[in-house]
Formats: C-alpha cells, sequence, structure tokens
C-alpha cells in the first residue's frame, strides 16, 4: 500500500482524545424546559400521552421549579391551561391569567430563572385555533377563517400582559403575519423595549404535535393549521419567513419541530446572524419514550445523540420535554 496512510482511527482510541478533539459540546446551558401550569389546588397530573410530563397549579409547581433550578436549566418556557375559555381567548391577555399568576410565581421565587412566555391564543379560544375565527357560508355550509389582521391586537394585549407580569422573553408562536412587528411595537410602546422576542418564525403544519394539543388542551375544533402553519414540504418558505421576523424585530429565531427539520435549521444558522432555538417537540419526545419503555432503545444514549444532532445542526437553543432528564446525564 502506497504511503502516505490517513489513520482517522488514531482521535479515536481513548476516551480522553475523544473529548479533546470533539467538535460539538451539549450542556445543561443549552436547555429550556416546558412547564404546563393549569388552576385548582394539588394538581400534579401526569399527561398521559407525555409520560414524565405534568400539568402543575401553582402551589405545586414549586417543587418542579426546584428541580428545574438545582439542575442547573436556566429557563422554562411557560404555557398556561386556562379555567375558562371563549371565542376571543381572552384569558390569554388577562391579568389574572393563569400564565401571568404563574410568572410572577415564578418570579418571586427565582428571580434569576428566565420566563420565556408562549403568545399564542389556541389554548384560550373555545375554538382552539391561534387566533380570532370569522364564520360565514361558503356554498351553502358554513366555513371558519382565522382572521390575521385583527388577531394581532389580541396578541400584542397578551405579550404586554405577560411581559408586565415579569417574562423576561416573549415567544410568540402563532404565525400570523406581521406579529413580530405588531409585538415589538406593543410592547416598547408599553415601555418593555428591552424585553426580546423569541420568534416561532418556522413553525410547520406537522403531525408531531399531537401529545402537545392532549397537555394543552388546545386542538382546533374544525379544520387545521396549515392555512397559517407552514407545509412541511418547503424549505426556501423559512428563508423567507425568518426574513421578516429579523426585519421586524426578532431576537431569535425558532424552528418547529426540530428533529425532522434539522436542514431548516442549519439554513438559518447560515443564512441570519441571530442565535437560533430548536423546538424538539412532544411528538418526538413520546415516540423515544414509547420505545424506551419498552425497552427497545437506550434512553439516555438516544436522547442524547440526538439533541447533541441539534446543536450540530445550529441551534444555540433547544427547548426540550427532555431537559430534566439530559440535565440529569450530563452532571453525572
Amino acid at each position: 500500500m502506497s504511503f502516505p496512510i490517513v489513520r482517522h482511527r488514531r482521535l479515536r482510541q481513548t476516551a480522553a482524545i475523544r473529548r479533546m478533539v470533539r467538535e460539538t459540546t451539549l450542556t445543561v446551558d443549552d436547555f429550556v424546559a416546558p412547564l404546563f401550569v393549569t388552576h385548582g389546588s394539588g394538581v400534579r397530573e401526569e399527561i398521559p400521552s407525555m409520560p414524565g410530563v405534568y400539568h402543575w397549579s401553582l402551589d405545586r409547581m414549586d417543587q418542579e421549579l426546584k428541580e428545574i433550578v438545582e439542575l442547573g436549566i436556566s429557563a422554562v418556557l411557560l404555557f398556561g391551561v386556562p379555567e375558562s375559555k371563549d371565542a376571543q381567548g381572552s384569558s390569554a391577555f388577562a391579568e389574572n391569567g393563569i400564565v401571568q399568576q404563574a410568572t410572577r410565581r415564578i418570579k418571586s421565587l427565582y428571580p434569576d430563572l428566565l420566563v420565556i412566555a408562549d403568545t399564542c391564543l389556541c389554548q384560550f379560544t373555545d375554538h382552539g385555533h391561534c387566533g380570532l375565527v370569522h364564520v360565514h357560508d361558503v356554498n351553502g355550509r358554513p366555513h371558519g377563517e382565522v382572521l390575521n389582521d385583527a388577531s394581532l391586537e389580541l396578541l400584542v394585549r397578551t405579550a404586554v400582559s405577560q411581559a408586565k407580569a415579569g417574562a423576561d422573553i416573549i415567544a410568540p408562536s402563532n404565525m400570523m403575519d406581521g406579529f413580530v412587528q405588531a409585538i415589538r411595537a406593543g410592547l416598547d410602546e408599553a415601555g418593555y423595549d428591552h424585553v426580546p422576542i423569541m420568534s416561532y418564525s418556522v413553525k410547520y403544519a406537522s403531525a408531531f404535535y399531537g401529545p402537545f394539543r392532549e397537555a394543552a388542551h388546545s386542538a382546533p375544533q374544525f379544520g387545521d393549521r396549515k392555512s397559517y402553519q407552514m407545509d412541511p414540504a418547503n424549505a426556501r418558505e423559512a428563508l423567507r419567513e425568518s426574513e421578516s421576523d429579523v426585519r421586524e424585530g426578532a431576537d431569535f429565531l425558532m424552528v418547529k419541530p426540530a428533529m425532522a427539520y434539522m436542514d431548516i435549521i442549519r439554513m438559518l444558522k447560515d443564512q441570519f446572524d441571530l442565535p437560533v432555538v430548536a423546538y424538539n417537540v412532544s411528538g418526538e419526545y413520546s415516540m423515544v419514550k414509547a420505545a424506551a419503555l419498552q425497552g427497545w432503545i437506550d434512553e439516555e444514549a438516544v436522547v442524547l445523540e440526538m439533541l447533541t444532532g441539534l446543536k450540530r445542526a445550529g441551534a444555540d437553543v433547544i427547548i426540550t420535554y427532555f431537559a430534566k432528564d439530559a440535565a440529569k446525564w450530563l452532571n453525572q
């Protein structure tokens, strides 16, 4: 055989060498832990399709927060399950809404824990859509249309109420056109120009959201969300969506879901000079959990490989229901 022989295995022979030359390092600082809060007292209710993830009432939430903080996780993404719903989703922007109450409680207990408030209406509307709905007849049949511009006012009110309650970051997930610009203007006008916007810039109309819709009680009561969430077949459209959000004042760009869209994460990382967030969504979580419970996979190895892959693809921040487990494994 001719020389020189390139022996790539030289840099793989021991754990110490592998650590020395490792290109991507996953740390607890990368994680955001989602948190579902609900009304009532004494509630710690496991979500059937998401083993290990719970609904928490405000009085029981403290034990979850304590564990998150002790593990070194620096941020939570807050979702609220309201006591009542209406067509406007008015409890989303109520001063005493569940997200607002939870935010105030978290900041009073752990001032340094970042509270990221999901800003949408779907959990709060009785129809389950992310904006106002206008019902009219089409060929003699009732047809519901999600109104874009009329919904922006309510989303701004929601964002401002969340910032007023103490949210550190506003994360609008509604996919209405112009939502970043509207929210940025509303926050600035209300005196919250220092509050960043983590935009769900690229949110696909995905089948991976099923368990979350059970968790947030947010399944649409008619139709689907394909008229405002993105077609999973499209990539260039993701760049157009993100470019709009950058121009409108977004501080973070998010891709949701994560695993089937790692090419999109890389595109955004290469194209824009903003932090990129990957949302490792409920369906991705539940599939791994289900396989692990059957003994078919090594959960720890699979999860850490999956999260490392997201970071390698370009994610600066990873929202994941595995945050606590991953933190424990990394801290071993």
